[in-house]
Order: C-alpha cells, then sequence, then structure tokens
C-alpha cells in the first residue's frame, strides 16, 4: 500500500491510499473555496449520562446531487470534486460538514472506490483489502490525537438509511468519549468476567459455533453468525476467530481472509429478498476498543452488519418501543434469518 497526504483548497487533509507504489497524487485543488467553519458542540445529557453532538452547520450539507455532480467522484472533464485527482484507489478526507470536529473529535470520509456506480459488494478483494488497510491506517493515526477516546469506522448504504450520496462511501468518527453502546458491552464483558473468570467475546463466538444454528459462514481466521438477540430482521456479526481490540492488532492472515468473507457476507445481503429487488440497504458498523479503558484488554473487535428491511417493500421503523425505550422487538427469528443467509450463497 502507498499513502499520499495532501490539503484541499480549504484547508482539509486528503489521504490517497493506493495498490501499487508507482502511484503520483500531486493533483491540485483547484477549486476557491473558504476556509472551513463548523460549530461542532459536544453536550452531556445528566439525565441519561450520554452526550450528544450539535452540529448546526451540517444543515446546509450535500443533498442528493445529480450522478454528475458528485463530490465524491474524480475531477475530471473540467469538473472539480473534493478529489482533485482524475482517478483513485481509496481516498479519506475531512468532512466538509463534520458531527464532530476540533476539541469535539473529527469526522472523515473513506471513498472505497472511484468508480460511481459500484458498491463494496462490487470490489475485488484487492481493493476490499486496500479499504481495510485504509480503516487501519486512519485508526493507528486518529488514536494519536489527544482529545480522541474512540474511532469508529462505518458505512451507510442506502436512501432509506439515510444516505444522501450514492458513490460508494463510508466515514470514520473519532469520538471524545466512549459510546454508549460500546460502555455497554465493556460493562457486560467485566461481569461476566467478574462472574465466571471467562471473556465474553471468546464465549459469544465459542457458543454459536457450538450451536452452528445461526452460523452464516465461516472461514480459517473469521466467523460470521446471527446473534441470539438480534435486533435487527437481517443483522450478522462478523468475528476474527482470535481475538484482538481492534483493527491494529489484526494478524495478517485475518487481514488476508477478510476480504473474502466479507465480499461474500455483502453479496448475501443483496440476495435476501429475491431476484429483481432493489439493493438491500445496510449498515456495517466496526466496534472497536476505545483506547484508554481499563476493560481494552477484554474487549472483542467485530463488525456489525444489518438491514432495516424486513421482507420485501417494507422497513423495520424504531417506533414507540424502539424508540422511547430502547426495548426492540425483532419479526424475524434470528434461526431464520440466519438459514435465509445461507441459502443465498453464491454458487
Amino acid at each position: 500500500m502507498k499513502k499520499t497526504s495532501t490539503r484541499l483548497a480549504d484547508g482539509r487533509e486528503l489521504l490517497y491510499y493506493d495498490s501499487h507504489d508507482d502511484a503520483v497524487r500531486d493533483a491540485v485543488d483547484r477549486r476557491p473555496l473558504d476556509p472551513i467553519a463548523t460549530s461542532s458542540e459536544i453536550r452531556h445529557d445528566p439525565l441519561l449520562g450520554d452526550s450528544v453532538a450539535i452540529a448546526s452547520h451540517r444543515q446546509g450539507r450535500t443533498y442528493h446531487p445529480p450522478a454528475d455532480e458528485c463530490p465524491l467522484c474524480p475531477s475530471r472533464n473540467g469538473r472539480l470534486s473534493e478529489i482533485p485527482a482524475a482517478d483513485y484507489d481509496v481516498a479519506v478526507f475531512e468532512n466538509r460538514f463534520p458531527s464532530l470536529a476540533g476539541d469535539s473529535g473529527r469526522c472523515e470520509v473513506v471513498c472505497f472506490t472511484s468508480d460511481h456506480d459500484a458498491s463494496f459488494a462490487d470490489l475485488s478483494e484487492e481493493q476490499a483489502a486496500l479499504v481495510l488497510d485504509a480503516w487501519t491506517d486512519r485508526t493507528a493515526e486518529l488514536a494519536e490525537l489527544p482529545q480522541v477516546e474512540q474511532v469508529f469506522c462505518f458505512e451507510n448504504r442506502g436512501a432509506e438509511i439515510g444516505v444522501t450520496l450514492g458513490h460508494p462511501h463510508g466515514q470514520i468518527y473519532a469520538y471524545p468519549f466512549v459510546t454508549p453502546r460500546t460502555s455497554l458491552m465493556l460493562r457486560s464483558a467485566a461481569e461476566h468476567r467478574a462472574r465466571t473468570g471467562r471473556n465474553l467475546f471468546d464465549d459469544i463466538v465459542e457458543q454459536e459455533r457450538l450451536s452452528g444454528s445461526r452460523v452464516v459462514l465461516e472461514g480459517e481466521h473469521w466467523v460470521a453468525f446471527v446473534p441470539y438477540a438480534a435486533h435487527w430482521p437481517y443483522e450478522v456479526h462478523l468475528y476474527p476467530r482470535r481475538r484482538v481490540p481492534d483493527l491494529r492488532a489484526l494478524g495478517d492472515a485475518a487481514r488476508t481472509e477478510f476480504p473474502q468473507i466479507y465480499l461474500e457476507l455483502l453479496r448475501r445481503f443483496d440476495r435476501i429478498f429475491g431476484e429483481g429487488e432493489p439493493p438491500t440497504p445496510y449498515i456495517a458498523a466496526w466496534h472497536q476498543a476505545p483506547f484508554e479503558e481499563p476493560g481494552r484488554a477484554d474487549f472483542g473487535l467485530h463488525l456489525e452488519l444489518f438491514t432495516i428491511r424486513r421482507t420485501s417493500g417494507k422497513l423495520k421503523f424504531l417506533a414507540g418501543s424502539e424508540s422511547g425505550m430502547s426495548v426492540f422487538i425483532n419479526d424475524v427469528p434470528p434461526e431464520t434469518a440466519a438459514e435465509r443467509l445461507r441459502e443465498v450463497a453464491s454458487s
């Protein structure tokens, strides 16, 4: 992998990740951009104990532009975009409309490919491996920022999820606090350790492998399964067989196998609802250990992939019980979801 760092016209950082060492990235951003001014603020909720990012400047962010005005496509034929180069493998840049900025953290955009009409599932194994390298590198660099406590790499895919740019891309949030969901996992892991003397993440993976009823696919270094208490209609958790706290600690063998497993999962997701159905909307979320938490060594890196579509043409809405009380009601039994995801395996 070759990494090239440069700056956009307004001072934001742009990084190119290339598969080949001979790539030259010297294109200059020629747009007349004003310096970025953000108003991101973190406010603590004393009742729930969590934090909320207030970011009013995001009201003016780019919203469903036509394909020929996509800001994530390369700059070609006289049209200038967020990517000054005429082509790229993987590009990462500071978000122009960040939810977190300055002392409140940092937000980055990860462009998986220069092909506007592709999806992550369309990538080759080499391309997917390069994205994994970029995620890992960004986790390592953002971990060095004094205000950052946790790094979250994720992809929102599909208009139903709320995606406003159709180009295949994800984001990285570098939080200045430990997120509530991670705090719950750390608490559960600590309680499990105190009660049993064992690691919670290891026990979950082992129990799912022994049961087998919810395992979707398994390789030598990764296992994917629908969790016993899945919140979403179709939800898969992907774990490395050897527990590590974050992407930086993945071994070479696991990194090599990841593209095979993950691309197969994504392709199965697009086949869940049958031929002729639109692409499945999903969220893909990497869960990594916070950098300074006492329970970091017990945390298990994993990816959670889920869709809000519950059946053809119908979505799972977060209504009263889910939104009001955080109690999920799932219409699809996890065993049924796992069986379906096994049925739609690539031939």
